[in-house]
Formats: C-alpha cells, structure tokens, sequence
C-alpha cells in the first residue's frame, strides 16, 4: 500500500476541516446542546428514570450516535463529491494508486472528524449529566466502528450524488430519522410488542444499543448481535465500494 499517498488525502481533508471548524466543530456541540437543554430538563422533569439511570444521562449515547452518523456520512460524501464537482478526481484515477488507497485516504479523515466530534459531545455532557462509563474499551470500539462504517456510506453517496441537493438527501431523510427512531432517546422495550418487533429492522437499534451498553451495562439486544450487524453494514458498504472502482460507476461515465 502505498502510504504516502494515503496520507495525503488524509491530511489534505483534515485541514479543509480545520478550516472550517466553526461548521464542522462548534456547530455540531452547540446543537447537541441544546438537545440536552430541551430532552434532559423537558422531558427529564417527566421521565425520571430508564432502566434504572436518569434521563439525562440516559440519551447521552443517542445524542453521540446522531452527531456521529451524520457528520461521518456528511463529511465523506462531500469529501469525495468535491473532486468530481471540479474534475480532479481524474487525477486520482490515473494516479498508481489503488482504490484501496483512496479509500482509506478519504474514510480515514472523515471517521477521524467524526470521532473527534463525538469525543468533544461526550466531554461536554459530562458538564450536563454525571455518566459513568462501565466499558470503555467497548465504547471505543463501537464509536470507532460507527465513525468507520458510516463514513464508508457517506463515500458511496458522495460517488452517488451528482448535486449538492444530493448530498443531503441519505443523511437528513433517512439517517437522521433512523436515529430518531431507533431507540436514541428511549429503550425500544418502551413501545408495544408489535412497535418493539418492527424496531429491530432498524439497523441504527444495534448500534445505539451496543453504545449505551459500554455505558450503563444495560441493552435492548445482544451485544453479540449488535457487533455482528455493525461488521454487516461495513462489509456490504466496502463490497459496494469494490464494485463502484471496478465498474467505474458514477466515476467515469
């Protein structure tokens, strides 16, 4: 592999990031703010507790995971869509590199953007709620794992979208709702037995369920079984991006 290449494109998008850290840095922590101002102090008065841990403290994890998924999708689809929009990804094409390389050169910058976002939430809601974070091995893992997996979706929509319009369409319609739904700021053991069954066909359930385990211990499915659908989701997204390069789908035609 050919790692100077790879950390080029890396340091390249690291430093678009940096310069625009009002947008992809205080933007994000302001907003996940105000979710802990409105859910833990709203909605916290009225619920007390879930499964045995305050409300505010509770919706931390959910909270993480949203700013996480959406940021890493965001941040690797524009990463990527840019050198098509100007015609440099030409350049790339016809560089010796492997897709491998461009790959890890884009996906890297956009997990490590994202990871670096849901590390500052994490500091800032301990100003908010007291957590206690009873795996925190397991808590990188799946942090990493979400930053990765997701800034993989994000390349492939970046490849897909062909506007700016685009680009939002993935993470503001479906990313975000799937959050919402999946459990970020409830148990889904909450919801009817019919509600809690059509929630597990909801991808994001295993994700935020593995993350607010390494918390509090406690989760809606398997740990097992949330590992596995994360490791799923990756590979399918790395098998889509294998034949996008191999077919040159949306890249040369």
């Amino acid at each position: 592999m050919n790692f100077n290449a790879v950390w080029t494109i890396y340091v390249f998008e690291m430093r678009r990031f940096f310069r625009t850290i009002t947008q992809s840095l205080i933007s994000p922590v302001l907003s996940t703010s105000l979710y802990f101002v409105v859910f833990g102090a709203a909605i916290g008065s009225r619920i007390q507790e879930v499964e045995g841990v305050s409300y505010g403290a509770f919706i931390v994890p959910g909270l993480i995971m949203l700013s996480v998924m959406t940021q890493a999708t965001s941040n690797a689809s524009f990463g990527i869509y840019f050198p098509k929009f100007i015609g440099t990804i030409y350049e790339l094409l016809s560089a010796p590199i492997s897709f491998l390389e461009v790959v890890a050169g884009y996906v890297g910058a956009a997990a490590t953007k994202a990871l670096f976002i849901g590390v500052i939430i994490l500091i800032t809601a301990f100003f908010f709620v007291d957590i206690e974070i009873k795996h925190p091995v397991a808590m990188v893992l799946f942090l990493v794992l979400t930053c990765v997996s997701f800034s993989l979706l994000g390349f492939i929509i970046g490849i897909w979208a062909d506007n700016f319009e685009k680009l939002q369409l993935i993470p503001l319609l479906v990313i975000t709702p799937l959050v919402f739904l999946g459990g970020s700021f409830y148990s889904i053991t909450m919801l009817p037995p019919v509600w809690q069954t059509i929630t597990l066909f909801n991808p994001v359930v295993y994700l935020i369920s593995g993350f607010r385990w390494s918390f509090f211990g406690e989760a809606d499915v398997a740990i097992g079984v949330s590992l596995f659908a994360i490791a799923l989701f990756t590979g399918i997204c790395l098998a889509i991006i294998w034949w996008i390069f191999r077919t040159g789908w949306r890249i040369r035609q």
